[in-house]
């Protein structure tokens, strides 16, 4: 029996419109010998506006819900999903070809890596694209490397979050994505870091689309007040998992790096 990776996708009806190019940069995956993909959209909400975008494909599951913001439409995803690792693509967003065998390939062959992350480029309004600054060296993230970063460069991690593939039973044991208005991606990071090894892969994985209507280009996004309610509820968590010397896998004898 094939062997299945799970793409979830959060989607409300204004990035509809971006679901037939995710879906085709899905489509264009290569997976090696024995694996298949399954892809479950799960819309923030309940509207008209989602479903006439949607392919005719048995490997897709679409459902609605309780609008929450994608971390919870990610999450009650989850409920549906079946596949050994759990791949984000953003409804507005595009896989690169061989993104899905690459981490793979690398979460199949180190069990100590819990997750990965690869170069992401930003994906202009005119179609061209641009890199971000300070991407690290592929290979190993080591645990707690990412808060570290993410603190001394003013909340920026050094691995972008809407690239994440995780292993579904560690994704599952940190609760799926967190309970905040926005950065939700970025706590599961930190989080996932905080237990366990990650892996930061140099070519480009993902294409993050800049459009007028994302949810980060709101106002509400940068609200000072929001934000640091949000960073420090997210580097709480991060801390406490550490704290506690839960690590992935169990038993694991590398010391985290140090984030005081």
């Amino acid at each position: 029996m094939p062997r299945r990776v799970t793409v979830v996708t959060a989607v409300h009806a204004p990035s509809a419109r971006f679901l037939p190019d995710a879906y085709e940069s899905l489509r264009e995956q290569r997976l090696p010998d024995g694996w298949e993909w399954q892809w479950l959209v799960q819309e923030d909400g309940h509207s008209d506006g989602v479903r006439p975008y949607l392919p005719d494909d048995a490997r897709l599951s679409f459902r609605q819900g309780r609008p929450g913001g994608p971390g919870v439409a990610r999450t009650i995803a989850l409920a549906r999903a079946d596949g050994a690792y759990v791949k984000v693509l953003d409804a507005d967003d595009r896989l690169t070809p061989g993104a899905l065998a690459r981490d793979l390939a690398v979460l199949e062959a180190d069990r100590t890596i819990g997750w990965t992350t690869s170069r992401t480029l930003d994906l202009l309004p005119d179609g061209s694209t641009a890199g971000f600054p300070g991407d690290p060296d592929e290979g190993p993230v080591e645990r707690g490397a990412v808060l570290r970063h993410w603190k001394e460069h003013g909340f920026r991690a050094q691995v972008h979050p809407a690239s994440l593939c995780v292993r579904r039973d560690l994704l599952t044991a940190l609760g799926g994505w967190m309970a905040l208005p926005a950065s939700e991606d970025t706590g599961l990071l930190l989080a996932l870091n905080a237990v366990s090894r990650g892996w930061f892969t140099g070519e480009a994985g993902l294409l993050y689309r800049k459009w007028e209507g994302q949810v980060t280009g709101h106002a509400a996004h940068t609200d000072p007040a929001e934000r640091n309610a949000r960073m420090a509820v997210a580097e709480a968590r991060a801390r406490a998992l550490a704290d506690l010397g839960w690590a992935f896998p169990a038993g694991d004898p590398r010391p985290a790096v140090s984030f005081t």
